[in-house]
């Protein structure tokens, strides 16, 4: 099926098996249930569901060190729990990839999403991860194929940042 074709967790789904990525660590997030689900029949595939997302870095480093490829997914306001976690990868040179779906941006609902929505990327940054940001969900595979090229092929800490409007804006009521 051609890439335009295909939803992006299909497209994702795909290319995370062309990358040789057999374990996937989750918080799990609305917005990742079609990717997470596809990977939880894949028998060659292992989802690792955390209770925090900054146990993902320490996992991934360690799947990393055991010949493993690990792609680690969670929401923008996991993005928060990682920070002191990546000066592992920083330190290191050992390969981080993250797919993150956004919150806090335009038309959001939950005020307790915005402030952290707003410093995903200089955050990251900060902590010397290369940040791809998908504006629709045609660029979704085209972003993630670069970020784990580059995060497997250069020991890098690489994220895709997923926006909300590909998303849909999830309804928060008080």
């Amino acid at each position: 099926m051609h890439a335009s074709a295909e939803s992006w967790p299909d497209h994702v789904f795909h290319l995370l098996k062309d990358h040789g990525i057999s374990t996937v660590a989750t918080v799990p997030d609305a917005g990742l249930t079609k990717l997470l689900d596809l990977c939880r029949v894949d028998a060659g595939v292992r989802v690792v569901t955390l209770s925090s997302e900054e146990e993902g870095i320490g996992l991934s480093l360690g799947t990393w060190l055991g010949h493993g490829r690990l792609l680690l997914c969670m929401q923008s306001s996991g993005t928060g729990n990682c920070i002191n976690a990546l000066a592992l990868p920083a330190a290191t040179g050992t390969p981080c990839l993250m797919l993150v779906t956004m919150r806090g941006e335009a038309d959001e609902t939950n005020p307790w999403q915005v402030p952290m929505g707003r410093a995903v990327r200089p955050v990251l940054e900060a902590m010397n991860v290369a940040c791809f940001e998908a504006k629709t969900a045609d660029q979704v595979g085209v972003l993630f194929e670069q970020a784990a090229t580059l995060a497997f092929g250069e020991g890098r800490a690489a994220a895709v940042l997923i926006e909300q409007g590909v998303l849909g804006v999830k309804r928060f009521s008080e």
